[in-house]
């Protein structure tokens, strides 16, 4: 596949903390001129099946995405992982036990916002989801814009759900480690999502990167609607000085929430490999949904 291609790699639906079906999403992607097209539920890849279909209708090239949590020290951070065998037993089962905690969490965080007079916040998340496994702070957030307890979700963030407000719980994800090696043992391969976001200094975010790929991680987001533009040619940077192939996606959520949509990304920066290329085996064309399978990529 060529370097400059339309290629979004990152967005979620109704199966973790999105708003829209995987049916409605490949078709706002294609509708906005995405050529190849990736769904990166958090923790979940039962929406794949569903996903890989509604591309292969709206003539979408369309690889298997994840986005799992990860506690790398004190920091939770996000991996993708891009074109694997959404069916591997090993990845379903350690997905399985990262979503594991997310009810206890979540009732956690209701009983604090109760404290400070937010009642029914549980019920009132979990009608966002439908499922515990996969309730998540962006769940609460919807309930307490829904209540006019706040006018946005990041005013929700500000003042409720981060550290030290009442609403905080912190929770232990995957290990580094183990995320990244399920993936690869799934066929796929290891990407760091919006590595900007997480606010690490120079020798946090050294440690990352090199741990990251001393267990087998190949990839990095370089530009993505959680970066600003500056941003991408320090990660364009990074990605070759680590010899990671670069990815790209919006991350989008909701139209009534997200701050970019599919097709308004630039294109990855000159001089960086795309990570597309990596994987051009395991994508899955209209004309060809059912590729044979294939080992990790190297």
């Amino acid at each position: 596949m060529p370097d400059m291609l339309n290629a979004d790699l990152h967005c979620h639906s109704t199966f973790s903390d999105g708003t829209l079906s995987p049916e409605a999403l490949a078709q706002r992607a294609r509708e906005r001129g995405v050529q190849l097209w990736a769904l990166t539920d958090h923790d979940e890849v039962s929406g794949l099946d569903r996903a890989s279909a509604a591309a292969a209708q709206q003539g979408l090239a369309f690889l298997s995405g994840v986005e799992v949590s990860v506690s790398f020290g004190e920091t939770t951070v996000h991996i993708v992982g891009l074109g694997f065998d959404w069916h591997h037993a090993g990845l379903r089962e350690g997905l399985a036990r990262t979503r594991g905690g997310r009810e206890q969490r979540a009732r956690e965080m209701a009983a604090g916002l109760e404290k400070v007079g937010i009642g029914g916040a549980y019920e009132g998340a979990l009608r966002y989801v439908g499922n515990p496994d996969l309730i998540s702070r962006t769940h609460f957030a919807r309930f307490l814009v829904e209540t006019r307890v706040c006018r946005d979700p990041a005013e929700v963030f500000r003042h409720y759900l981060v550290e030290g407000k009442p609403g905080f719980v912190p929770h232990r994800w995957a290990r580094l480690q183990d995320a990244v090696q399920w993936i690869v043992q799934a066929g796929g391969l290891a990407v760091i999502a919006h590595p900007a976001r997480y606010h690490l200094n120079g020798g946090e975010e050294h440690a990352l990167f090199s741990s990251f790929k001393d267990y087998g991680g190949q990839g990095v987001e370089v530009v993505t609607g959680s970066h600003f533009p500056h941003e991408y040619a320090i990660y364009a940077d990074l990605a070759n000085s680590f010899g990671f192939y670069a990815s790209r996606g919006c991350d989008f959520h909701s139209p009534g929430e997200s701050g970019t949509d599919f097709g308004a990304l630039p294109p990855l920066p000159h001089g960086v490999a795309p990570v597309w290329q990596a994987l051009e085996g395991r994508i899955l064309h209209p004309t060809n949904p059912n590729p044979p399978p294939q080992a990790a990529v190297h």
